[in-house]
């Protein structure tokens, strides 16, 4: 049986919310969400995180977390660097990039989470289980109902799946999706079957992976809008799977998402962490 990694991506700052959302206080007992995610994975069967944040952030982390995290798992730090930033941007390189960072520290399967996502215990699970036996291309993705998924505050973006005989075959970024549908424009909307199912950035992988996001990387590093591109995990994704190097095994979470795309969005995630905690899950 492998032993698996979660890696929790926690370097990016959330322009819509306004701050370092990854550590705003949601639990009882000032826990982040990503405290209720790292005991998830524990309980699963993952026996190691690594966070990925900016080097400036590293303080900022290290107090917050402290030493209880690393009571229950095995805690390690990598940086998204951004000293090579184009003037006049800020953000680091986006998510394929963060994954890249962690090549050296990465030696055996491992999951892929956002730091700012409550996923709940289902999909650690489900990837723990895939996880445990995966090799080579053998990825996969926890998918989740379009209708848990949504904010009561504003629109979102969710890569919306295309899944052939329990395999991911496609993912089409929506970028403003609310409950009745997606636009393009901001004026006609399209309507999503409520069954719709959503990516929320839970992959599962082999270092297999860091093969094509470097000779992604590298093509996307000649790109002439380095100023505001964003180097994507799942465009690496897609062409392995165009090219037969890779299969993505669709997992599905029926658990409700919660997430902090808005500031506004914070009351309801504190209710309802609140309520789990109370019933003994936390």
């Amino acid at each position: 049986m492998n032993s698996i990694t979660l890696v929790v991506m926690a370097a990016g700052m959330g322009s819509r919310f306004g701050g370092l959302k990854q550590l705003e206080p949601i639990g009882p007992n000032g826990q982040a969400l990503l405290d209720f995610s790292v005991a998830d994975a524990a309980r699963a069967g993952f026996d190691r995180a690594i966070f990925v944040i900016r080097r400036e952030n590293e303080q900022d982390f290290r107090n917050f977390i402290g030493d209880r995290l690393s009571r229950i798992i095995k805690v390690d730090y990598v940086y998204q660097e951004t000293e090579s930033l184009p003037a006049g941007r800020t953000k680091p390189w986006g998510p394929g990039h963060a994954i890249l960072c962690c090549k050296d520290a990465v030696d055996g399967p491992f999951a892929v989470i956002n730091a700012d996502d409550f996923y709940g215990p289902e999909a650690f699970r489900q990837i723990a289980g895939h996880l445990a036996t995966a090799e080579g291309g053998d990825f996969a993705m926890v998918g989740f109902d379009l209708m848990s998924t949504i904010s009561d505050n504003g629109t979102v973006s969710r890569g919306v799946c295309e899944i052939e005989n329990g395999r991911l075959v496609g993912l089409t970024e929506r970028t403003k999706v609310c409950a009745k549908g997606y636009t393009e424009d901001g004026e006609h909307w399209i309507p999503l079957p409520e069954d719709t199912v959503v990516s929320m950035n839970f992959w599962g992988f082999t270092p297999k992976l860091f093969e094509a996001l470097e000779a992604d990387f590298e093509q996307f590093m000649r790109r002439d809008d380095l100023d505001k591109a964003e180097f994507q995990l799942p465009t690496s994704v897609s062409g392995m799977l165009h090219r037969g190097e890779a299969t993505v095994k669709m997992l599905r979470s029926h658990d409700k998402w919660y997430g902090m795309t808005y500031r506004e969005d914070i009351e309801q995630v504190k209710a309802a962490v609140k309520s789990m905690c109370e019933q003994g899950l936390y």
